[in-house]
């Protein structure tokens, strides 16, 4: 067994509140736009999982000054330039952050080389780096995947882009690069995407347009500090969303502080098209992000065909989402999600195995999954090493029809780390394995 493992039993119900972690897109934002901001940019909430403080390692190896105050906000304290660090960033299993990071440094006169762990190296590269050159960044892969290899490179210049895949990612990689460019940076997307890097440039005084369409930037630019609260993360609130459709009691499961930024609330839609009963109260904002209250109650769902215009709102939430289809009636199909493939597993392939081996009939295509829905059973699924996976399955067990094992899940503190006391603590019976369990 790789990375540990936990055993789930069938819970009699998940109640209570639940204190969603901070979100992880957005405190990696935090980290890399302080490092280049004109003051010290401070956040409460920020999010420290492996792959936000894979980040802050970077950033401070870039020349910023982080640190965590009595209260719990952090201060991102800006060099007056950044530097060349003294060896490779290695930014273990975040693909964001070495995306963002190669757009960020490509224009300000760094070498580096950007390095993970084995899956990191292994995800495509290109993406990014083919536009990124086009703005005069010197930037090289290994054969389209890590290490990315930066070198110091003359002043950018702005470039009109059109994504061929929806991607945040890309997006927002040529936009940090688009504040060391002369000129307008336009990144076209051929359908929404997440908008946190556009929303935070404009909240931190950048000159930013976005729509549907996509984004722009005018540059040079510098952001300017300031504070802020890091609201929770939907895609952690979603293993208790699906939890609370599937295995809440007589009152509602409660989640405090969600983000609930449009291009994120993607599952939030396919569930209560499935049935699922979810409330929201106590809309607010922080940073230009939408942050309100979830309560979710039992409720019995049917499979759908999920509308593609809501899978890139929901393209981190599908494992959560094929789980709550197997505990569904009906079938539930996925389709234009080959972006699911170069995760930071093969999110489709991962979770048909998995779902087979607890006894669901499933249908695999090259951009999708078809899900028969009809109950678990208990048995051993191996997560591949995703985080996600692995919490997906550990919620999908309340309401197995017997114990499941799940396999490999060290990197579940890559976004949520505390999972399993959560979980726990909201009525899920969850443990950890141990050696006796896992033989």
């Amino acid at each position: 067994m790789t990375g540990g493992g936990w055993q789930v039993r069938p819970s009699a119900a998940l109640a209570g509140t639940v204190d969603v972690p901070g979100d992880k897109s957005i405190s990696h934002r935090v980290m890399l736009l302080g490092a280049v901001a004109s003051a010290p940019l401070e956040a409460t909430g920020f999010l420290n999982s492996d792959d936000c403080l894979a980040t802050r390692r970077a950033v401070e190896a870039l020349g910023a000054r982080v640190e965590t105050l009595a209260d719990g906000t952090l201060r991102v304290t800006p060099p007056a330039a950044l530097h060349s660090p003294a060896g490779p960033l290695d930014l273990g299993n975040s693909g964001t952050a070495m995306r963002l990071l190669a757009g960020l440094l490509a224009g300000r006169g760094i070498d580096a080389v950007l390095t993970g762990d084995d899956s990191l190296l292994r995800r495509p590269m290109e993406r990014v780096a083919g536009p990124l050159r086009a703005m005069g960044a010197r930037i090289e892969t290994s054969e389209s995947c890590p290490p990315l290899k930066i070198s110091a490179a003359g002043p950018l210049a702005p470039l009109e882009y059109d994504m061929p895949v929806a991607s945040a990612q890309v997006k927002s990689a040529l936009l940090l690069a688009g504040l060391s460019a002369e000129g307008r940076t336009v990144v076209r997307q051929p359908a929404p995407s997440r908008d946190h890097s556009e929303r935070m440039l404009a909240a931190l005084g950048c000159p930013v347009e976005s729509g549907d369409w996509g984004a722009a930037v005018i540059g040079p630019c510098q952001p300017r500090g300031g504070r802020f609260t890091v609201p929770g993360d939907f895609s952690s609130a979603a293993f208790f969303l699906v939890g609370g459709l599937l295995a809440g009691g007589e009152t509602p499961l409660e989640l405090k502080g969600v983000g609930l930024n449009p291009t994120r609330t993607g599952l939030m839609e396919i569930l209560r098209m499935m049935g699922g009963k979810i409330e929201v109260s106590g809309l607010r904002e922080s940073c230009g992000e939408p942050v309100a209250d979830l309560r979710v109650w039992r409720s019995a769902l049917r499979g759908v065909d999920v509308p593609p215009e809501l899978v890139p709102l929901a393209i981190d939430e599908f494992p959560a989402l094929f789980v709550a289809a197997a505990l569904a009636e009906g079938v539930t199909r996925v389709r234009d999600a080959a972006e699911l493939r170069v995760k930071e597993s093969d999110r489709i392939a991962v979770m048909a195995r998995g779902l087979e081996a607890l006894g669901v009939r499933v249908r695999e295509q090259a951009d999708g999954l078809q899900v028969e829905g009809g109950g678990l059973d208990s048995g051993s699924v191996d997560s591949g090493g995703d985080h996600r996976v692995a919490m997906a399955f550990a919620i999908g067990a309340a309401r197995a029809r017997g114990q499941v094992r799940i396999l490999d899940v060290a990197n579940v503190a890559t976004s949520f780390p505390g999972f399993l006391q959560t979980a726990a603590g909201a009525g899920l019976d969850i443990q950890p394995m141990t050696a006796d369990s896992a033989a």
